[in-house]
């Protein structure tokens, strides 16, 4: 799967600028700004204020790399904590330290 190189132009800070990122990480950004109520340029215009190095293309992408091992942990951690809570509320042996729980 190709994912060509975009160049999008962003207002930060009242200056219009271009940057450069592959179609996916442009539709990414977009997803990510919608989901939290705010515009592309202003997401993008945070990043620039926060990246640590590098330029905003590189910083771009690693925010969304950053946002989606947040949603991966978090989906991980959750899924974790649902099968540990059916394990206990089934009283499996040896699982979850409940009460219910045989103990050799």
């Amino acid at each position: 799967m190709r994912s060509p190189v975009v160049k999008r132009s962003v207002v930060i800070s009242g200056h219009k600028t271009s940057v450069s990122a592959e179609a996916a990480f442009w539709n990414s950004l977009k997803d990510i700004a919608a989901s939290q109520g705010r515009g592309l340029s202003d997401l993008v215009a945070d990043i620039d204020k926060t990246r640590q190095a590098g330029n905003l293309s590189s910083a771009i992408r690693l925010f969304v790399l950053a946002h989606f091992q947040k949603r991966a942990v978090a989906a991980t951690t959750e899924g974790d904590l649902v099968e540990h809570r059916a394990r206990d509320y089934a009283g499996e042996p040896g699982q979850c330290g409940s009460a219910h729980h045989q103990v050799d």
